[in-house]
């Protein structure tokens, strides 16, 4: 075996024993303790290795615009408003340096697969479009990205943007997402989103049910569109805020439902936790749907990002662990076994959303390896752990060397 390097001491997830990673030719040719060989050799030292975060719903697009935007009442009208007045000055390159500084924070947070948002509309025209393809491209060696071409503003109010959501499909972006709530006839704008990924044969992402009002929820019509389409297992929405206000047992049935027809579903921890109960002046409600609950329900869930440094969130650094450690606050999850399962949404269970058969440590499979400062899934999520080295198909994208104490009062040398 002509083995390229071997990752020694590494932890896997259910297991404390250490084994070794062998890489050859980009893929994990063996998982073996005490394997015999001369080829380089990284010490892992006991860390925790897995595939890789999955970043499932993130904008790159918009991120790292807060200097540009007034905040105000905090809302989430005041957040789309903003975010279209600035929008219409964007500029390619622009883009491409904002969504470049925000990938690489990515990566060096151990993210190595990613799904953005761009918005298309005759505001943004094409060139966030543009922007966010050259990024693909120039870090596909380090991270893969999804495109979603996003009708943000609406469709049947905005007649332009479904021919342009149908051309970005014609020239490079991998799925359509749509904004139900942002349109005047939200049933309409659902059919039509699928009425594009059908005819390109592409999965759909909504954004959806953005408030606290447990009535008026588009969820139904997304579910019968998926049934009627036999789309199941190609359909997510993120937010779905209003899952969080109801009982449960109105909660349950309907995540029932979503995991029959094979909807996943998205949970913002930052952007729904800034937005949502923004009327209330005491006991505040959290606004975050329990993705933890849908999950033991059979849902397919992750946990993602969405924005960073804008007015939805105005705040944010693109790391995963960060964003699932806020969400086992917030859903007050403490046990070994709960602080796993929000490990998987991720990773593992991120990737199913993304339809990434390919992820995962096992032999044969891509040498996608991320380490983390942590000796257990559970471990990763409690302390925040940081991410300190990074390979995508056996080539090293990033290493992060730990902070050093030095010696002064008070401190051994």
């Amino acid at each position: 075996m002509a083995v390229d390097f071997v990752i020694r001491n590494v932890r896997l997830p259910g297991s404390q024993d250490m084994t070794d990673i062998v890489v050859e030719g980009g893929r994990i040719a063996a998982i073996a303790p005490g394997f015999v060989c001369d080829a380089p050799v990284h010490d892992a030292a006991g860390r925790l290795a897995c595939a890789g975060l999955v970043e499932t719903h993130i904008h790159l697009d918009k991120a790292g615009i807060i200097g540009r935007c007034m905040l105000c009442s905090g809302t989430l009208a005041e957040a789309i408003a903003e975010t279209a007045k600035a929008k219409a000055a964007f500029t390619e390159e622009d883009v491409h340096a904002r969504g470049a500084a925000v990938i690489e924070q990515a990566i060096l947070n151990g993210t190595n697969r990613l799904r953005t948002f761009v918005e298309i509309d005759p505001r943004a025209g094409f060139r966030s479009f543009e922007a966010v393809k050259r990024l693909k491209r120039a870090y596909a060696a380090a991270l893969d990205i999804e495109i979603c071409a996003f009708a943000q503003e609406g469709l049947t109010n905005d007649p332009e943007t479904e021919g342009m959501l149908e051309e970005a499909l014609k020239s490079g972006a991998d799925l359509v997402g749509g904004c139900p709530y942002t349109d005047p006839e939200p049933v309409e704008h659902i059919r039509r989103i699928f009425d594009l990924a059908v005819r390109h044969d592409v999965p759909v992402d909504f954004h959806l049910d953005f408030d606290l009002d447990p009535h008026g929820s588009n969820l139904p019509a997304v579910i019968a569109e998926t049934s009627a389409r036999n789309y199941g297992g190609r359909v997510s929405v993120g937010h779905v805020t209003k899952l969080s206000a109801l009982p449960p047992e109105a909660f349950e049935p309907i995540g029932r439902r979503l995991a029959e027809v094979g909807i996943a579903v998205t949970v913002l921890p930052a952007t729904d936790l800034y937005l949502m109960g923004r009327g209330k002046s005491h006991l505040v409600p959290r606004g975050v749907t329990s993705a933890h609950g849908l999950a033991a329900l059979g849902v397919v869930t992750s946990i993602a990002t969405n924005n960073v440094l804008n007015p939805f969130t105005p705040y944010g650094d693109a790391s995963l662990v960060r964003m699932a450690n806020l969400y086992a606050n917030i859903a007050q999850l403490g046990t070994s076994e709960g602080l796993a399962v929000v490990f998987g949404m991720v990773t593992g269970e991120a990737a199913r959303l993304l339809g990434d058969p390919s992820y995962g440590l096992g032999t044969g499979s891509p040498a996608d390896i991320v380490l983390l400062d942590a000796s257990s899934p559970a471990d990763a999520i409690a302390r925040v752990a940081p991410a300190v080295a990074g390979w995508k198909a056996g080539r090293q994208t990033f290493v992060r060397p730990g902070p050093r104490l030095l010696a002064g009062p008070g401190i051994a040398g």
